[in-house]
C-alpha cells in the first residue's frame, strides 16, 4: 500500500521511442541558391524546381509559392546590398575597411528577413505537414566557401495513440 502514491519514471521507454522516431526520419531536402549574384553567401534566388523527395508531403504549387515569396524578398533587398558592397569596396582603402560595415549590417538584415519569412511559412503550413524550413549554411560543392541554403527537415510524427 506504500507504493500506491509513488510515481515511477519511464525514461528508458521514452528515450527508446524517440530514438526510433528519429531513426525513421528521412534526410533533409536541400534547396540551393541558383542566382548569378551572391553577397556574403546569400544568393539572389533559390531553385524553384520541385524536389522529388517531397512528393506526397506538399503540393508542388505550395512549394513554388513559398520559394517565390523567398525569392521576392531577396529580389527586393539584395540589389541594395550589392550597391553598398561596390561603394564599400571603392572606399575601403580610405576608410580602413569601415565602409564595409553597412554591407554587413544589410546582409544580416536580409538574412533575418528570410528567416522570419520561413518561420511564417512554417507556422502557416509546413508544421502541420510535419516539415520545417530553415536557412542554413553549407559548404559549396565547387570551392571552400560557405553558402546559405534552405533546409527542409522532416519532423518526427508524435505518437497520438500513446497516453500522456
Amino acid at each position: 500500500m506504500e507504493d500506491f502514491d509513488e510515481i515511477y519514471e519511464e525514461d528508458e521507454d521514452e528515450a527508446r521511442e524517440e530514438e526510433q522516431l528519429l531513426k525513421y526520419t528521412p534526410d533533409p531536402v536541400v534547396v540551393r541558391g541558383s542566382g548569378h549574384v551572391t553577397v556574403f553567401g546569400l544568393s539572389n534566388k533559390f531553385e524553384s524546381e520541385f524536389p522529388s523527395s517531397l512528393t506526397g508531403k506538399v503540393a508542388p504549387e505550395e512549394f513554388k509559392a513559398s520559394i517565390s515569396r523567398v525569392n521576392g524578398c531577396l529580389k527586393k533587398t539584395l540589389p541594395v546590398n550589392v550597391r553598398w558592397l561596390l561603394c564599400g569596396c571603392l572606399c575601403c582603402c580610405c576608410t580602413l575597411g569601415f565602409s564595409l560595415w553597412p554591407v554587413i549590417c544589410l546582409s544580416k538584415r536580409t538574412r533575418r528577413s528570410v528567416e522570419k519569412l520561413l518561420e511564417w511559412e512554417n507556422n502557416r503550413l509546413y508544421h502541420k505537414l510535419c516539415l520545417h524550413w530553415r536557412l542554413s549554411t553549407r559548404k559549396c560543392e565547387t570551392n571552400n566557401m560557405m553558402e546559405y541554403v534552405i533546409l527542409i527537415e522532416f519532423l518526427p510524427k508524435s505518437p497520438i495513440f500513446r497516453p500522456d
